[in-house]
């Protein structure tokens, strides 16, 4: 069984098996957080991509859980400068890793680091954990090769953001879920900031009426995947 809760923009924790992952961990400064930094229990540290809304709170909580950050590998020198435990891997590459697989795919965004240094190319995540499969496309314009990723890998759930302006907005979202191909689609990467208002009952109807499932997790909350 895997278990997803969400925080807010980009940022999940996944847990199965007794191991548990987060995500883009931007807690401090991210009004939707129930959270701090501090009650993240985790065993590592998946960063998509350098902005700093994404590398978030990382060093701290990879510090304090005294666990490996994972990501391309641009951020991961950027961090070990910074004393994590940092994993590189790039797009395309997978691994196996105590608490699951892990596979890069392109992004269409940006990648510069909080201090303006190179980022390397922005990534989205195909997780397997649990017995189930979950694409966490990061910041990302649609584009066709999710067709592929969804015929390759079978998606239990895609994290898709629909916040327009950034990244896609809410129609390019339920087209990318479609290409997809995945049980269920989940929005992400909204309301965070003013210039990125979504409703994502209005994803869920949309997709829905595409006959993609749409599904909504509420800020703080866990659900089973």
């Amino acid at each position: 069984m895997l278990k997803l809760t969400y925080h807010g923009h980009s940022c999940v924790e996944l847990e199965a098996n007794g191991h548990r992952i987060i995500i883009d961990p931007f807690i401090t400064g991210n009004q939707h957080a129930r959270i701090k930094p501090r009650d993240v229990k985790v065993e590592a540290v998946l960063i998509t991509h350098g902005h700093g809304d994404h590398v978030g709170d990382a060093v701290e909580i990879a510090k304090a859980n005294h666990c490996p950050t994972v990501s391309n590998f641009e951020i991961s020198n950027w961090l070990a400068e910074k004393g994590v435990e940092a994993f590189g891997m790039h797009i395309g590459g997978s691994h196996e890793f105590p608490w699951g697989r892990l596979k890069l795919t392109p992004a269409l965004h940006g990648s510069a680091m909080p201090d303006g240094s190179y980022g390397g190319n922005p990534a989205g995540f195909l997780i397997w954990m649990g017995g189930k499969c979950v694409y966490h496309a990061g910041d990302t314009g649609i584009m066709s090769d999710m067709a592929l990723y969804g015929r390759l890998n079978p998606i239990d759930l895609a994290l898709l953001p629909i916040g327009d302006n950034f990244t896609m907005g809410l129609d390019d979202a339920v087209e990318a879920a479609i290409m997809l191909g995945c049980k269920q689609a989940m929005p992400i990467h909204y309301d965070t900031f003013p210039v990125i208002p979504a409703d994502p009952k209005e994803f869920v109807k949309r997709a829905g009426a595409r006959g993609i499932k749409g599904r909504i997790a509420a800020f703080g909350e866990t659900i089973e995947v």
